[in-house]
């Protein structure tokens, strides 16, 4: 089995660099590379919906992506023990129509002794916004790392 570093057991500085490395592989949009993250047999609750292993990882976030146009992600860590991470996000899509949507969630994640995130639950919520009203754009510069990104 590969490392996934940052390991547990987290320190602040470690969390911090797992939250932005997560947010830098969903930036990405490709499935294959984000559900590399996670264990084989990872469970995650996302809203609704139950989602069992890497293969169900990779077909949920092909479907999201398809529905979720022009993606961009901006996570915040809100705290962290031994081997759990507690994470704020908000991101910014349009939908087919060109609607676009700011969506703000609460993720807690838990991860094995390789760093793969074993547990992932998300709790999402999304408002209508103007495209004139858009603050994400693309991946964050370098220069942001670890900066907290303001609730509105």
């Amino acid at each position: 089995m590969t490392d996934r570093p940052p390991l547990p057991p987290f320190d602040r500085a470690a969390a911090s660099k797992k939250v932005q490395a997560a947010e830098d592989a969903w930036n990405t949009r490709d499935p294959e590379r984000v559900a590399g993250a996670y264990t084989v047999d990872s469970v995650w609750r996302n809203r609704d919906t139950f989602i069992d292993g890497r293969e169900e990882i990779v077909a949920f976030l092909t479907a999201k992506w398809e529905r979720e146009l022009d993606y961009a992600l901006r996570k915040n860590l809100w705290s962290f023990t031994e081997n759990r991470i507690g994470v704020r996000f908000q991101y910014e899509s349009h939908d087919a129509s060109g609607q676009w949507w700011r969506s703000y969630g609460n993720e807690l994640w838990e991860f094995d002794e390789h760093g793969l995130m074993r547990r992932r639950e998300a709790s999402i919520n999304d408002v209508a916004i103007a495209e004139s009203e858009r603050r994400i754009f693309g991946p964050r510069p370098e220069s942001e790392h670890g900066l907290e990104f303001p609730i509105r």
